[in-house]
């Protein structure tokens, strides 16, 4: 399958197939008139790259992540350990949304509280 078609039939924008291709991570692929060949290995480790890039990982942190995978062994833990920052990373970038959320309704719940008393004042008179 050539990038073209990978990039049709899988939605992966070609930008990235491209990278993929810089980092020489495509081990069993080969050139044919130029244009690279993918196979079902290929299409997994493009699976993981969108996945990875999904969750928040730049391009520098995906081509190192993917570069543990191929290694095995020990690289393992260091791709826990990248997992278990982006988690982190990505809890704190909920708890401030949520206190962000607090505010936000405080002050709805402020403005309705201003609106009904004048509201009843106007009733009064």
């Amino acid at each position: 399958m050539t990038i073209s078609e990978a990039s049709e039939r899988y939605q992966i924008p070609i930008e990235i197939l491209e990278e993929y291709e810089k980092w020489g991570l495509c081990g069993a692929v080969k050139k044919v008139m130029g244009d690279w060949q993918y196979d079902d290995s290929d299409l997994e480790k493009l699976s993981l790259i969108m996945t990875l890039h999904d969750i928040g990982f730049a391009a520098d942190e995906i081509e190192a992540y993917m570069k543990l995978a191929e290694e095995g062994g020990s690289g393992g833990w260091e791709q826990l350990r990248m997992l278990d920052q982006k988690r982190t990373a990505t809890l704190d970038e909920i708890h401030f949304c949520e206190r962000q959320l607090e505010r936000l309704d405080y002050l709805r719940h402020e403005i309705r509280k201003q609106t009904h008393m004048r509201s009843a004042g106007d009733q009064k008179i």
